[in-house]
């Protein structure tokens, strides 16, 4: 794959540490939801920072969106945020991988745990199932600090009233005097009770941090569904996008 000049057409301010950016990427031959694109920026002196970014929608034409989380210390995701502007130009090359992805011809039941920015391709597959007018049943959990912290929180209200999609967020760290879901980290208590039971053979997408992801699969795997139907993501220490 060839790195092309993507050119930024737009910015959605999802949370106050998360943006989405929205690519205009000339001759983009589509892709799943699920795939990634590598990003690369390189400085005046030359130094060259390159990272992986989930896409966040499914194929629209030349469009291509991602969803950047701020990492204090980190290279490059603080110049996405702080610095990018409408008009820019950046580097991807794309889309890349094939094992976590999703379209409504694989059926289901469809089960998504996502922790922090792991949402982001999972996201991608909800927006696919909505918009293709898909019945596949589908349950989403998510993991966040916060109740501010929940990714396209409204978005996933919109969503949820359409039949056979279920939404369920935990919240870790706080959460509001009204709030009436659970707020913890996820454990094998809320795996068992808040996804699809072994026996009906959903296809499971896991993605977040390492350890999350790990904790999921494995639970997953003892709760008695087939490895072959759990499928991760797992990323890498800036939060930049899979590893």
């Amino acid at each position: 794959m060839n790195w092309v000049a993507a050119e930024v057409v737009e910015f959605i301010e999802e949370t106050s540490r998360v943006r989405s950016i929205v690519f205009d990427c000339p001759d983009w031959q589509g892709h799943l939801p699920g795939q990634h694109i590598d990003l690369r920026l390189t400085s005046e002196d030359g130094y060259i920072a390159q990272r992986s970014y989930s896409i966040a929608t499914p194929a629209d034409a030349n469009r291509v969106v991602i969803t950047v989380e701020k990492v204090d210390d980190g290279e490059v995701s603080p110049f996405l945020i702080e610095e990018l502007r409408i008009g820019d130009h950046i580097e991807v090359r794309g889309p890349i991988g094939g094992y976590f992805v999703w379209e409504p011809a694989m059926g289901g039941p469809l089960q998504l745990i996502g922790g922090g920015s792991g949402v982001v391709p999972l996201m991608a597959m909800i927006r696919l199932r909505a918009e293709s007018g898909s019945d596949v049943s589908t349950r989403y959990l998510s993991s966040a600090r916060s109740h501010d912290d929940v990714l396209y929180r409204s978005e996933l209200e919109g969503l949820s009233s359409i039949d056979g999609f279920e939404v369920l967020h935990t919240l870790t760290r706080s959460h509001p005097p009204d709030w009436t879901g659970p707020s913890r980290r996820v454990d094998r208590e809320m795996l068992a009770e808040h996804t699809w039971p072994a026996e009906l053979s959903p296809l499971c997408f896991v993605c977040g941090p390492t350890g999350f992801v790990e904790f999921v699969a494995t639970t997953l795997v003892e709760l008695g569904h087939s490895p072959d139907r759990v499928k991760t993501e797992r990323f890498g220490p800036t939060g930049g996008g899979p590893s």
